[in-house]
């Protein structure tokens, strides 16, 4: 399979569809939405713990700090939380409450612990599958940065949310639409 997917928002409306259909919604759909709207990857979904997600007051934070092992490079990040990942988040909080600070976010229910990374991209795979998608994890991560540039962010701030070192990484993630295109020939 070459890169993944951009996802229409009709696509994305589906996968969720999928995800609230079948075992553990609340959870999955969380995961799903820390790829689709804060550009995490899987691996970093994995490895959250509850503490970096829940401010003292029992809300999302602002700023998800994830520390260098629990990235991509051993570079630490911060992922920025959009207000729909916000609202997603805190209601997933309500219906963890007994969980401790230490303990993973995105846990299996059988043993409670983190997923693995291996574990979390098959499961992503399966609601793609079941949507109708032939794509990878990944997808949430490109569609994204994809959107981003289409809406003018510039590309060193899409490589910040994206935690990249390099920007020609961040560039092989967005795609130019036909509607970025005609509006670059436009400009006098």
């Amino acid at each position: 399979m070459g890169q993944a997917k951009i996802l229409t928002k009709e696509e994305i409306k589906r996968v969720l569809a999928v995800i609230s259909n079948g075992r553990n919604a609340d959870r999955n759909r969380v995961a799903y939405m820390m790829s689709v709207e804060a550009a995490m990857r899987v691996g970093e979904i994995a490895a959250c713990k509850v503490g970096q997600i829940r401010g003292i007051d029992g809300k999302c934070v602002d700023v998800i700090d994830l520390r260098k092992e629990q990235t991509k490079g051993s570079k630490s990040r911060r992922v920025f939380v959009s207000e729909v990942l916000k609202r997603e988040i805190n209601k997933y909080l309500e219906k963890i409450t007994y969980k401790r600070d230490h303990d993973a976010f995105i846990a299996s229910n059988t043993t409670e612990k983190h997923f693995s990374n291996v574990t979390l991209c098959a499961l992503f795979s399966q609601w793609y599958k079941m949507s109708g998608l032939q794509t990878s994890s990944h997808s949430g991560r490109r569609t994204k940065a994809t959107r981003l540039n289409e809406v003018g962010i510039g590309m060193k701030t899409i490589q910040h949310v994206l935690g990249h070192r390099n920007i020609a990484t961040t560039a092989l993630y967005c795609e130019v639409s036909d509607k970025q295109l005609t509006l670059a020939v436009n400009v006098v």
